[in-house]
């Protein structure tokens, strides 16, 4: 994952509503009629929001019939777990690290 995937990821997460999406796929799949009544926004807004989280990678989405369903792009999401989890590592081996 380079430089750029990361800021992506990052920029798309940043909003409230699509952190709430992404956090409820984390339970499984949803389809697009799920996510507008536990989100209660409009099908244009909840468009926006899976646009972005589309563009990022982050989420799949796969038609049946009128209605698309979505889920979590597992691979994508374990990669981003790391490199969060190295900038803690990077973090806690600098600590006692001082400026003079």
């Amino acid at each position: 994952m380079d430089a750029q995937e990361q800021v992506t990821i990052l920029k798309a997460l940043a909003d409230p509503n699509r952190l709430a999406i992404i956090q409820h796929l984390t339970e499984g799949e949803a389809c697009v009629c799920e996510l507008l009544q536990l989100f209660s926004v409009t099908q244009p807004t909840l468009s926006h929001h899976m646009r972005i989280l589309s563009d990022a990678d982050l989420v799949k989405g796969r038609r049946e019939g009128k209605w698309i369903h979505y889920s979590i792009n597992e691979e994508l999401l374990q990669a981003f777990k790391t490199f969060v989890a190295s900038i803690s590592v990077a973090s806690d081996q600098k600590k006692g690290y001082a400026c003079l």
